[in-house]
């Protein structure tokens, strides 16, 4: 059959969030003359997201959405580090939103563009909806839908999310591909029936990041980046939209 949808994750294939964050929370530091390692913080922030999410997996917490969990993390990053008393409950919320506030790669809009002339297109992350909305809107996504993590209430890599997704387009998974940058991501939905497609994003984690560098199995569409994702997609027979459909690079660019 021939792939129909993509659903995108979007932390780190989409966007950028290690710098975005970074930038953001030093602009914050320097207005209020704190002194603190941000990037470590930032990084720090990011190492207690699937832990965080784990818990609520396992029942160890109950139903919570990320932006609560970015909280919460935050919360008690800052108290390790002595840092909790200089900041107000309005500072935790703003610098929480900063996760809504994230900057797209270089490659992300024009090539979702392009895409977007052929598949539906939408976000499939652990993401809370109202968190997908802001970052959507902020980063000029041009994407159909968000499916984020509330409306199935369970978090990627968990079936329900996959497949509740799918439901929702009444789509079979065969239809849909799962565009991401991860390679758990790919394994899980592959196991449900999904296509997948691989996006190296080698820098996400900094210039020492140490996962997903390349792809890790045969994955339907294996690609350096976005642009070089649409290309091999819309040249693949995967889909079937035409002769129209290979492009070139300098189409994308």
């Amino acid at each position: 059959m021939s792939v129909r949808a993509l659903l995108f994750d979007t932390f780190g294939t989409l966007v950028d969030w290690r710098s975005s964050l970074i930038a953001e929370l030093s602009a914050f530091g320097v207005a209020r003359a704190l002194e603190v390692d941000w990037t470590r913080l930032v990084d720090d922030w990011r190492a207690a997201y699937a832990p965080s999410m784990q818990r609520v997996r396992t029942g160890a917490l109950p139903w919570t959405v990320l932006d609560e969990l970015h909280r919460a993390s935050l919360e008690k990053l800052l108290a390790e580090r002595g840092l909790r008393h200089a900041f107000s409950d309005a500072d935790l919320e703003h610098l929480t939103h900063a996760w809504h506030r994230l900057h797209p790669w270089p490659d992300t809009v024009s090539s979702l563009e392009k895409l977007r002339e052929y598949f539906i297109l939408g976000l499939l992350s652990n993401g809370n909806v109202a968190l997908l909305i802001d970052l959507v809107r902020f980063a000029r996504l041009p994407v159909e839908m968000s499916f984020g993590s509330d409306l199935f209430r369970h978090y990627k890599p968990d079936p329900e999310t996959y497949l509740g997704a799918c439901s929702l387009l009444r789509l079979p998974p065969e239809e849909v591909m799962l565009v991401a940058a991860h390679n758990y991501d790919l394994r899980a939905a592959a196991a449900l029936g999904l296509r997948t497609g691989f996006v190296a994003r080698p820098l996400e984690y900094g210039p020492q990041q140490e996962k997903d560098i390349a792809a890790e199995n045969p994955w339907d569409v294996i690609s350096g980046d976005l642009h070089e994702f649409a290309t091999r997609l819309l040249s693949s027979p995967l889909v079937q939209i035409g002769a129209t459909a290979v492009v070139g690079d300098d189409e994308l660019a």
